[in-house]
């Protein structure tokens, strides 16, 4: 059945051609509609405490919670109140909150009182609190910047996504190109044939192309899969299509009288057994992120699943097609190998295989509980470091007056005692800076009808009354949690399970809750599909346990440089790390041991491990580099520092599972050699 398929591949491939380049031409036009989200909050499970609230308010109440603070440098009050004015005209600007919404400004302000002034207006600098609107937020954060010049600052999410947004799409752009020649180079190197990486390069360019346009069947999509959804397809299925091309050659070579078509169909019946296992364990690792509750994981696991999916779909029918047509150009641009031989790094590998294996066996433990001890970022608000106009901004605001984030607090409409009584328990709370409500702003016992209906909207709507709180904390770390779980307990005492918090920091503490609890869960999914897959492959149970704890360890170790640098990891980054590397890697573990089983057959031990590392180096280093360079790439060029991380953890990720796989799994393949490897019967003597 698999044969007769792929004669008719091979009989039809002008067709599948055809039908290829008409498919990736598509997909160019449907990846230009697939949106991109930047706003990390819009990921938070629909059940979540502020994902709740959120919806609450925008239900009831027509302007949103606060997203931008904007310093502007010395200024009087009145050329901060015109300030204020174009600030609110601007389109996509909701509200602009400034000092006169607490205080009368034409009351000298030294006789106002000093805590409050200081909040919006200190050292002739102006500190405006603006809502801008989601859908409007690219326009209305640049039309402010140009308001307000270079020499005053602005930030805040609103800013942080129109940053992300503006500068995540050029630098992708950037990383790929790098990418394509750096993979082109290493496949120049490690190919026998000129023309050989420009066919490997067109099979993956495809499998991209049909992936990103069938992502339109999301209709939005990350903006971390966005940025490192092609370049992880291109770095993982790299070694599919050179499999096939070398299998086909080595077919050619055996029976140099059958035709090219009977030779291509027999090395896709020979390849399809490792590279299915190859791309299935992919997969599943892959597919492991669509259990986290934090909707990024699904996101990008989802598409990084199908990717690798139409990337073997590619290899097993386009890739041959595409071979059959060029072969002939194969043969004219044959080239002596570029590298040389690894025989001498097998010798090599198999005297220290054992004082290798026997040092990772003491930094297993020690790096596997430094991985499960860094310290955590958990939202958006360390996305951009100080080295961007972003954070220097945002430096410069916190500098002059102090770390801020605005919350709101939506409680049932009347009764304006209880709100009154919670207002000042809120006010009791030092990190409370402002409040403003109903109650602060019109009197608790002023009747609705004799408050301005704009005034009221902004306050009372829908059935509830909301509570504006301006704190001094920052949008996450222990304080800024701490802070959410005494708010939450204090509106609590006041009115029970009736009541809901929304905010920047509420947003994040529930983000910190919800993907710790996804931690474990992926994880260990992710560790027992891979090993089920490897049980069923090699039907033992030593094998597997040795080739997913190799990886694993490699996991380790890249997640446990941060902690003894003394850095943060950003959570995100830490948990898809995980999963991503497990997936991508532990091909090069597969690869080994069956190479390693293959030569057991006529070597022995030794022997049959200097020859495995001699031959598979070459495959394992075509792959394991480019996942390193492409993920060095996006660290050294993202200015998201959270895409920063995670191309470095890829980076190091590659390098250190290369190292191990190549290192330190020969060690254990032959101290475990006699439970692992079946002695052959000997014939009976007659």
């Amino acid at each position: 059945m698999l044969k007769r398929f792929y004669t008719a591949i091979v009989h039809r491939r002008r067709a599948v051609l055809a039908a290829f380049v008409l498919a990736a031409v598509l997909s160019v036009f449907a990846s230009r509609a697939v949106q991109v989200d930047y706003d990390i909050n819009d990921y938070l499970p629909p059940d979540s405490p502020s994902t709740i609230a959120l919806e609450q308010m925008n239900s009831a109440f027509t302007g949103g919670i606060p997203n931008m603070r904007v310093m502007v440098r010395d200024v009087t009050v009145p050329e901060a109140l015109d300030y204020k004015e174009k600030l609110a005209a601007i389109d996509g600007v909701e509200a602009v909150t400034w000092l006169d919404d607490s205080l009368d400004v034409t009351v000298p302000l030294q006789m106002q009182d000093t805590a409050t002034v200081e909040t919006y207006y200190k050292d002739n600098c102006a500190l405006f609190t603006v809502t801008v609107e989601d859908a409007n937020r690219l326009e209305a954060v640049a039309a402010i910047q140009d308001l307000i010049g270079e020499d005053n600052a602005l930030a805040g999410t609103a800013v942080s996504t129109a940053v992300a947004t503006n500068s995540t799409v050029t630098e992708v752009a950037k990383i790929a190109a790098i990418a394509v020649v750096y993979v082109l180079f290493i496949l120049i190197l490690t190919t026998d044939s000129w023309v050989e990486p420009l066919l490997v390069l067109a099979g993956l360019g495809a499998a991209i192309l049909i992936n990103n346009g069938t992502n339109l069947m999301f209709g939005t999509i990350s903006f971390v899969t966005n940025a490192a959804g092609s370049i992880l397809q291109l770095a993982v299925s790299l070694d599919y299509s050179v499999f096939l091309i070398h299998r086909f050659a080595e077919c050619r070579a055996a029976r140099p009288d059958a035709s090219a078509e009977d030779c291509m169909v027999e090395a896709l019946c020979k390849s399809t057994g490792s590279i299915l296992s190859s791309g299935l364990t992919t997969v599943i690792g892959f597919l492991a992120l669509v259990l986290m509750q934090f909707q990024i994981g699904p996101d990008l696991g989802l598409a990084l699943a199908k990717g690798v999916v139409l990337s073997l779909v590619t290899v097993f029918t386009f890739m041959p097609a595409l071979t059959l047509v060029c072969y002939p150009w194969m043969d004219k641009t044959h080239h002596k190998p570029l590298l040389p031989g690894f025989d001498k790094f097998g010798r090599f590998v198999s005297r220290i295989m054992l004082p290798a294996a026997l040092a990772l066996a003491v930094i297993m433990v020690p790096s596997y509980l430094a991985s499960n001890n860094n310290e955590y970022y958990y939202g958006a608000a360390h996305m951009f470091g100080t080295n961007t106009r972003l954070g220097a901004d945002t430096a410069a605001i916190e500098e002059t007056f102090g770390k801020s984030d605005t919350w709101v607090v939506l409680v049932p409409e009347g009764d304006t005692a209880t709100q009154a009584e919670l207002s000042d328990a809120l006010h009791a709370i030092p990190e409370v800076t402002g409040i403003l409500s109903y109650v602060d702003n019109a009197g608790a016992s002023i009747p609705p009808e004799f408050v301005p209906s704009d005034t009221l909207k902004l306050l009372a709507s829908g059935g509830y009354t909301r509570m504006v709180l301006t704190v001094n904390a920052d949008t996450e770390g222990d304080a800024a949690f701490a802070l959410v779980e005494k708010v939450r307990a204090t509106v609590q005492q006041y009115y029970p399970d009736a009541y809901d918090l929304a905010g920047q920091g509420v947003s994040t503490y529930d983000l910190m809750d919800t993907i710790t609890a996804d931690m474990v869960k992926v994880n260990l999914l992710a560790i027992g599909a891979v090993f089920l897959i490897l049980l069923l492959m090699k039907r033992q149970l030593l094998l597997p346990v040795i080739l997913v704890l190799s990886i694993e360890t490699a996991i380790w170790i890249n997640l446990a440089i941060p902690y003894f640098r003394g850095r943060h990891v950003f959570y995100i980054a830490y948990l898809i790390i995980s999963t991503i590397q497990l997936g991508a890697t532990v091909d090069y573990a597969i690869l080994f041991s069956d190479r390693y089983q293959e030569f057991r057959e006529t070597l022995d031990k030794k022997q049959a491990i200097a020859a495995t590392v001699s031959t598979v180096t070459t495959s394992v280093i075509t792959t394991g580099s480019a996942l390193a360079v492409v993920g060095f790439l996006m660290g050294a060029i993202s200015t998201n520092q959270l895409l920063g991380q995670l191309g470095n953890f890829l980076g190091v990720g590659g390098l250190v599972s290369l190292a191990i796989v190549l290192l330190v799994l020969p060690g254990y393949l032959y101290l475990a050699d006699p439970l692992i490897i079946k002695p052959k019967k000997q014939p009976k003597e007659a």
